[in-house]
């Protein structure tokens, strides 16, 4: 077989079939290889040379590759790190500390510290005045940007109620007593969710004024059998961080906790970053009971103390009617101090609040409670 007959046969069977392979008729050295494969195969029939040819072509018209790195053919390569914006705080910083090895980033975020003031007798104080009062952070003085009273301001209200085994002889006396708390602290411009928690933790009710909806969920509460306290803190505490304004979680229960996910410490940051306000009544029918469960009852103080809130003790339902009803008398006379702290470092954790008040008259002795302090990082449990 001739070159020039070997040319032919090569354009006429396998190039108008495959495109890729004209590179044959331009390439000397591809078609040399090809035409030598073909005289190599010339002792086979007619038929079996076009089918070496079509191969050899194929082959041919594949040729290997060294790969290429990704930016040599535009594909994408490894993804760099996105550029952080700088704060202007970040800026004055670099600009005033340009020889400095380490820059630490200042927060300038608004903190709120809601303030109850009682008098010796634990009445609610009204009336004070911006002047009255003195606010420290990490014992540094701090100037007070904002002052208000709070009864204008929306009050968001979660309200847990124990259903666990060993509260079902009080569970209707506190059913009725929180209808009524609700009907009297609640506005228009207020809410509130009901929670019920026995082994699990259940929104009865989410965020609403309609009474007839709060007193339709405070009938659906049943028994349950173990008690998740901290949980039913937690949760509480959780739904009520993106709410706006003030921010109150009241608790009723025997104090005991026996199967709770989250510890105490956890239950009590998630109310401190949420900036709640908790305030515990605690049911004890049997003073001395053998069962009685103290330590809980520590835990409930202490987170009560915490955040600005308080405690109660309760045997009987007129107790209960006054503990709602002073919970009630201390949200509609709170106070609200707002600063900016005038050193705050994103290196501490945790940042400790004093306020002080000068009694307008001389001999007066007032309680100021509020909460303890707050964190400058979110927590992840």
């Amino acid at each position: 077989m001739t070159r020039l007959r070997l040319r032919k046969t090569l354009i006429k069977f396998a190039l108008p079939r495959y495109e890729k392979a004209r590179f044959l008729v331009a390439s000397p050295a591809a078609f040399r290889c090809a035409v030598s494969a073909a005289e190599e195969g010339s002792r086979f029939s007619f038929r079996m040379r076009h089918q070496l040819l079509f191969l050899v072509i194929v082959i041919a018209a594949s040729p290997a590759q060294v790969p290429k790195p990704p930016w040599a053919n535009g594909a994408p390569g490894p993804a760099k790190p996105a550029p952080i914006a700088a704060s202007k705080n970040d800026a004055a910083a670099a600009a005033d500390g340009q020889n400095s090895e380490t820059t630490l980033k200042v927060d300038v975020k608004l903190v709120n510290v809601f303030v109850t003031v009682t008098d010796q007798h634990g009445a609610p104080v009204a009336g004070l005045t911006k002047e009255n009062f003195a606010l420290m952070e990490n014992g540094k003085a701090q100037n007070i940007s904002v002052f208000e009273k709070e009864s204008a301001l929306p009050l968001s209200i979660v309200l847990d109620i124990d259903t666990s085994l060993s509260t079902r002889k009080d569970l209707p006396m506190e059913m009725a007593s929180a209808r009524r708390f609700a009907r009297a602290i609640l506005r228009p411009i207020d809410a509130l969710s009901l929670y019920g928690f026995s082994e699990i933790v259940s929104e009865v009710v989410p965020f609403t004024s309609d009474l007839k909806v709060i007193d339709h969920g405070i009938d659906r509460i049943h028994l349950g059998a173990a008690t998740a306290l901290y949980d039913a803190l937690y949760l509480g505490a959780q739904a009520l961080e993106t709410r706006k304004g003030r921010k109150v979680l009241v608790v009723i229960t025997d104090g005991g906790d026996t199967v709770s996910r989250v510890d105490y410490k956890e239950a009590v940051r998630s109310a401190q970053e949420a900036e709640a306000i908790v305030y515990s009544i605690i049911v004890v029918p049997v003073e001395a009971s053998a069962g009685r469960d103290t330590g809980g009852e520590h835990a409930l103080i202490q987170i009560s103390e915490d955040t600005g809130g308080k405690y109660f003790y309760a045997t009987s339902v007129p107790q209960l009617d006054d503990a709602f009803q002073k919970i009630s008398d201390e949200l509609r006379t709170q106070y609200l101090l707002a600063y900016y702290p005038a050193q705050r470092f994103s290196d501490s954790s945790f940042r400790r609040i004093e306020v002080k008040v000068d009694a307008p008259s001389a001999g007066s002795a007032f309680t100021v409670r509020h909460r303890t302090g707050y964190y400058t990082t979110k927590s992840h449990f």
